[in-house]
């Protein structure tokens, strides 16, 4: 079996002579993929090649891209620089601040320093070629961790759902069983209700007696049941298929829970609702299950 979660986590770095680029990856169930990107601003125009990455590797969920660069003392001469204009206004606005509220003024160059944007890292702005370099092969590590841990939980999901559907199968061979004798049980009681009201079959007239056979053969859930069994051998390949299936096995359960109603509408016998009502709580417990399938 090779489903696969829509759940996980990875992280992943790579490093260069003066910068470092770190990235997480987290992803929970979803219908569609969902990519949501967080890098810094200035880096905005890498984002499409992020996707593009990640759509190569991901089919189905809601993901998440932590992106983090830093750079060191070790980077070259004029990658970092200091924002002189912004670090004017803080100073005068925040001196300000103190004299109104008559606060001392003790502010120093590394509390400035701290300030948002006043350190600027040309590296990160000018070069995205060589960010790029550093943020592919972090991601490609992340999304490896990812797609191995999505990997290890559908297996578990997998041993799950084949549990669940084996024991549908049972309620399954339980109603193919019975089918046979519920067109023969209905007409029984159909007659019985005649004869109990005093109608014999040459008091039925023409009109009367093809309704009968009509009630008679609509209790009749050979073909819902018929499909039901086709239903299944369907799961069973795409529990062993090695593409996405969430959704093929969405589709699936969506019908099978169409064939059960039919079925418990239909059949009109205790041992036909028994067997329903059990398939179908059954089946809603796998519905859930699969909605975590890629």
């Amino acid at each position: 079996m090779s489903l696969k979660s829509m759940t996980g986590f990875g992280c992943g770095s790579a490093s260069s002579v003066g910068m470092n680029v770190e990235v997480e990856l987290g992803s929970v169930n979803r219908k569609q993929l969902d990519i949501r990107v967080s890098l810094p601003r200035n880096l905005s125009v890498l984002e499409p090649r992020i996707r593009e990455v990640v759509q190569g590797k991901i089919n189905r969920g809601n993901l998440n891209v932590s992106i983090k660069i830093s750079t060191s003392g070790q980077s070259s001469g004029g990658d970092i620089s200091v924002d002189k204009d912004i670090s004017k206004v803080y100073l005068r606005e925040l001196r300000k601040v103190a004299a109104e509220l008559k606060l001392p003024d003790d502010l120093k160059a590394s509390t400035l320093l701290r300030l948002p944007d006043v350190i600027k890292y040309k590296s990160v702005s000018d070069n995205t070629d060589r960010v790029w370099g550093l943020l592919r092969k972090a991601l490609v590590k992340a999304l490896s961790e990812l797609v191995a841990m999505r990997k290890v939980e559908g297996e578990v999901l997998a041993v799950d759902l084949k549990m669940r559907f084996d024991k549908l199968a049972v309620n399954l061979a339980r109603l193919q069983k019975i089918a046979p004798t519920v067109s023969k049980q209905y007409g029984k009681r159909l007659q019985q209700r005649l004869d109990d009201a005093g109608l014999k079959g040459e008091d039925l007239t023409a009109a009367v007696a093809r309704e009968l056979i009509v009630f008679v053969d609509r209790a009749d859930i050979t073909e819902e049941l018929v499909r039901l069994d086709s239903h299944f051998k369907q799961v069973a390949g795409l529990m062993r298929a090695t593409k996405p299936t969430g959704r093929a096995l969405d589709f699936l359960c969506q019908e099978m829970f169409r064939e059960i109603n039919t079925i418990g509408s239909k059949g009109n016998d205790t041992r036909v609702s028994k067997e329903v009502i059990s398939f179908k709580a059954g089946l809603e417990t796998i519905r859930e299950q699969v909605q975590n399938i890629e």
